[in-house]
């Protein structure tokens, strides 16, 4: 606020420079010299006032940066507190010892696991296999299942129809 009232101000006094001028010039022309002087002494005092209003609204401004920098700061700030306290719960929670543990567990279940596939991997034969390819053609025919088929013959003729055949069905059935 008090920038935008400075702002003003400089307006304000730079209008008046401009007509304090001009009257400077006229008051000359008519000869009034020490008139003209005075009003050029005001105008060259109302120059450093407009100075010094612009040194203010510039630290005005360097002001304002500086603030707003700083509330950028203490939020960054803020942060990093909530994110340190985080960790230090996380700290709390679990523990080295806790992590070494769980690693040496896992690190065991994995050794399990590979003995395991070792002994399965080594323990088929070819036979066991076929067998294995076998059994699985078996389901895999048990998986289609296809209509039956029916026992007794298809009429050759329709009484009142022309027979079809399948060219012909197809057409009838495209329509």
């Amino acid at each position: 606020q008090q920038r935008d009232k400075l702002r003003q101000y400089q307006r304000r006094i730079t209008l008046s420079l401009e007509a304090e001028r001009a009257l400077a010039r006229r008051l000359l022309k008519e000869g009034r010299k020490e008139k003209a002087l005075l009003l050029l002494k005001k105008k060259r005092y109302q120059e450093q006032l407009l100075d010094k209003t612009e040194n203010q609204i510039s630290n005005l401004e360097r002001m304002v940066q500086d603030i707003e920098f700083t509330q950028i700061e203490m939020k960054v700030i803020e942060g990093l507190k909530i994110g340190n306290e985080c960790l230090n719960k996380m700290h709390q929670v679990m523990s080295i010892e806790e992590v070494e543990r769980i690693i040496g567990e896992t690190q065991d279940a994995v050794e399990y696991q590979r003995q395991i596939d070792e002994i399965l991997a080594g323990s088929l034969t070819e036979e066991d296999e076929d067998a294995i390819l076998e059994e699985l053609n078996t389901i895999t025919q048990e998986q289609m299942d296809l209509p039956e088929v029916p026992s007794e013959p298809l009429p050759e003729k329709i009484p009142g129809r022309l027979p079809l055949y399948a060219p012909q069905l197809w057409l009838l059935i495209l329509q």
